[in-house]
C-alpha cells in the first residue's frame, strides 16, 4: 500500500512567518490584479459562489426575536428563514389590499 504522508513534523518557522511584517515579504514574483480579472471575479462565501442577488447586511435584532427563527430554522439557516419570512410579507400588503378592493366591489355590486 503506497502512502503519500509524511510522518515528519513541519520544518517550517512558523513563529517567524508569524512576525514577519507585510514589507518584509518578498512578493516580486505575485503579478498585480488587473482591473479586468476583478471584472471577471466570482465571490465565494465558504468555497460557493455567493448570490448576486443578496447584499450583506449589518443589522440588530431583538434577541427573542432571533431565538425565534433559530428554533424555527431547525436544520436551515435562520437568516435564510428571516429573508423568505421578509420576502412572504412583501407581497402580502399588496394582496390584502386587493383582497380589500375586491370585496368592496363585490360588495358595491350587490348593493346595486
Amino acid at each position: 500500500m503506497n502512502k503519500n504522508y509524511s510522518s515528519e513534523h513541519s520544518k517550517t518557522d512558523w513563529e517567524h512567518i508569524k512576525n514577519l511584517k507585510d514589507e518584509d515579504i518578498d512578493l516580486s514574483d505575485i503579478p498585480e490584479i488587473t482591473e479586468e480579472q476583478m471584472a471577471q471575479a466570482t465571490l465565494r462565501v465558504s468555497g460557493k459562489p455567493a448570490p448576486q442577488s443578496k447584499v450583506r447586511v449589518n443589522m440588530y435584532l431583538d434577541a427573542d426575536i432571533v431565538a425565534f427563527f433559530k428554533a424555527k430554522a431547525g436544520g436551515r439557516g435562520y437568516q435564510t428563514l428571516i429573508n423568505d419570512t421578509l420576502r412572504e410579507n412583501l407581497g402580502s400588503e399588496n394582496l390584502e389590499m386587493l383582497l380589500r378592493r375586491v370585496v368592496r366591489e363585490e360588495l358595491a355590486t350587490r348593493t346595486q
